[in-house]
């Protein structure tokens, strides 16, 4: 596809943009917007994407805007680039994500990091957790659960993610004006890996997250609360029988901290009724990056 073939060094995107080179690798490095591939060289080479996504960045930049300010308003606007654009990042989203995929279920760690550096070099993080990993878990969850795959496929995928995401965070510096947020699963909850992309997603854009992961014992929540003073709590629920004891727990913490912005996600609760959902809407954050944000900006 001609759109994902690295083919611009740095100079030619420079005169193209009329962006100075040096201005060019700060904005990666800050924002990282993108990620060229390197030459055996170790050169920059930007694909035909990466070119229309700095044009975009540039034109609100001369429009006024700062380009962190920019920055923000591509990953909270996905049309903001052309609607054939869309379709060939899909179509290429897709692709990767069947290849990762495939090498998670075959045992083969060495062409799954391929395939996910493959990913970053053509995407931002929060589109490859949201568009190729997100799926991913699905997938692995229900062919595991239609015994289509062993426990050791669905334990190979899970830690090989775990431990790329896990990575990632803690590679993205923190903004230390904005709120903190606490991420951990809900009561009897182990499944982790949606709220590891959601946390990923926090922190991207600067939030101050404190993620525990799986449950914690009963009671020492509050611990955490009183110790951390959090402005967000998130809880996730992969399993619809835990949905009712982290609601009630949810409740709970409400009413004990009136300040304390709560909210629930996670695939259980796609799986409840309408009726069920419109109970407990003020909390369910949603799963998409959309529905993330307008809940963000909701509260």
């Amino acid at each position: 596809m001609a759109t994902t073939k690295a083919k611009y060094n740095i100079k030619a995107v420079s005169q193209l943009l009329g962006i100075q080179p040096g201005t060019l690798r700060a904005w990666e490095r800050r924002y990282k917007m993108i990620r060229p591939s390197r030459n055996e060289a170790g050169h920059r080479l930007y694909t035909d994407d990466h070119v229309r996504i700095l044009k975009w960045l540039m034109e609100k930049v001369n429009k006024g805007f700062t380009i962190s300010q920019a920055v923000s308003l591509l990953e909270s606007n996905e049309d903001a680039l052309s609607s054939s654009t869309q379709s060939e990042h899909k179509t290429e989203l897709d692709k990767i994500g069947d290849e990762l995929l495939n090498s998670l279920l075959s045992f083969n760690e060495n062409d799954a990091q391929r395939h996910l550096d493959h990913a970053f070099s053509l995407f931002t993080p929060e589109t490859v957790a949201i568009d190729i990993i997100g799926p991913i878990l699905v997938k692995v969850g229900d062919l595991w659960e239609e015994n289509r795959i062993t426990s050791a496929h669905e334990h190979f995928a899970s830690q090989f993610i775990r431990s790329r995401i896990g990575m990632m965070l803690l590679s993205i510096p923190v903004d230390g004006m904005l709120p903190k947020a606490l991420l951990v699963c809900g009561p009897n909850e182990r499944h982790e890996l949606g709220l590891l992309i959601f946390a990923l997603f926090l922190k991207r854009k600067g939030y101050d997250v404190i993620y525990l992961g799986q449950s914690i014992a009963g009671g020492d929540i509050d611990i955490v609360i009183d110790e951390i003073e959090p402005t967000y709590m998130f809880m996730s629920c992969t399993l619809k029988k835990n949905i009712p004891i982290t609601v009630r727990l949810a409740e709970s913490l409400q009413k004990q901290y009136p300040d304390l912005k709560i909210g629930l996600g996670g695939y259980a609760y796609d799986r409840l009724s309408e009726l069920d959902k419109k109970r407990i809407q003020p909390f369910i954050v949603g799963n998409s990056k959309k529905a993330w944000e307008r809940w963000l900006q909701a509260t």
